[in-house]
């Protein structure tokens, strides 16, 4: 989808869910230690805490002062994952919320040509959080970051998988395909090709709004 390549820089296709069956038949299916052994649910008055790189000395260290939003599992070839995980996770939060507290001089962008602008440490690689500059982005003002960077309990649940088929251009084998939809419905984490719904309303709302189609 075009759309979705400007916005993002990643993800393909159209919107489509699956329905796996019940209980944990696709259990050894792994796609990322967050939600693995099943989704922990997020703190209605969790405040916030630090992100911390991997670096075991000097590390970056970023503060999120807010609970986290649509929390997920994204498949796109840009996000940063963990080694061995299938999936990212990922989530928004306000970027007036974000704040780099120590050695900010370790991060660079990965991509200045991407749409996230996406500032990892120039020594583990890992990203600490993505930014959209362009004030035309329909998700300009938020911020993305991965929520496993921190210590704290209490951040918002993954709540849907995103950009699935994309998983295939990392190497993954078409044919696991079925069961890893599979694994992520029995995980309650419903497997789209893009993003939510609630997510691409909100683009389709914001490009409507720029064309005068909506006021």
């Amino acid at each position: 989808m075009g759309l979705l390549s400007n916005l993002f820089g990643g993800g393909d296709g159209n919107a489509s869910s699956t329905t796996g069956g019940g209980g944990n038949q696709h259990s050894d299916v792994k796609i990322h230690p967050q939600v693995d052994n099943g989704v922990k649910p997020g703190s209605s008055n969790f405040p916030g805490g630090k992100l911390t790189c991997h670096c075991t000395s000097d590390p970056v260290v970023v503060e999120v002062s807010a609970q986290s939003a649509h929390n997920h599992v994204c498949g796109c070839t840009k996000c940063w994952k963990p080694d061995g995980a299938v999936f990212s996770q990922i989530a928004v939060v306000g970027r007036d919320h974000v704040k780099v507290l120590e050695h900010e001089e370790k991060l660079e962008v990965v991509d200045p040509s991407a749409a996230i602008q996406r500032h990892a440490c120039k020594a583990c690689g890992v990203h600490m959080f993505g930014r959209i500059e362009d004030t035309n982005h329909p998700f300009h003002g938020l911020d993305f970051v991965h929520t496993e960077l921190s210590d704290q309990s209490g951040w918002s649940g993954a709540e849907f998988a995103a950009f699935c088929s994309s998983i295939i251009e990392s190497g993954v084998d078409p044919s696991r395909m079925d069961g890893i939809r599979a694994r992520l419905s029995e995980l309650g984490l419903t497997p789209y090709d893009c993003l939510s719904p609630p997510l691409m309303d909100a683009i389709a709302t914001h490009v409507a709004k720029q064309k005068g189609v909506l006021a």
